[in-house]
């Protein structure tokens, strides 16, 4: 379960280059680690569209970006290419990182149950800890909420 103030859980996945990224290799620096369902969808591209137009302020608070979904590096080099997006895409196959993170469960969309990504974000601290949790989250302007408390964090 995800405590703000404890140590987020670790993780090392593939990026949209093949290449991996894990949590241990970005300490020193604030993560905003984003679940997202699937690439090139109108919710997720609507996100991740929002987080890279924000990249220069994010960037200014010294943070990284990470979507995290099921999809493969191929789709996320394609998603990344047609919408030009600044932001490292993760691949979790295995839904790992998404059980740890709470990101990965049942859910309703239009009275229907099914289980699957629960659109959600984490904030890390450069220690490696939990600094705010979103839970549930719509992609329309999340990115602006993400900056403005990572903004009120760092003082």
């Amino acid at each position: 379960m995800i405590e703000v103030g404890k140590p987020a859980p670790a993780f090392t996945l593939q990026n949209q280059d093949g290449k991996e990224v894990s949590l241990a290799g970005l300490r020193g620096r604030w993560v905003v680690l984003y679940f997202y369902p699937k690439d090139d969808t109108p919710g997720c591209t609507k996100e991740a569209c929002e987080f890279t137009a924000g990249i220069a302020d994010f960037e200014k608070l010294d943070a990284v970006i990470l979507g995290c979904s099921p999809d493969d590096a191929a789709s996320h080099g394609k998603f990344i290419a047609k919408y030009d997006l600044q932001v490292q895409l993760l691949s979790d196959p295995a839904h790992a990182a998404m059980e740890a993170y709470g990101a990965w469960g049942e859910k309703v969309l239009y009275g229907r149950r099914s289980v699957g990504v629960i659109r959600s974000t984490t904030l890390i601290d450069p220690a490696g800890n939990v600094a705010h949790h979103w839970k549930k989250v719509r992609a329309a302007g999340h990115a602006g909420h993400v900056a403005a408390r990572l903004a009120a964090l760092r003082g």
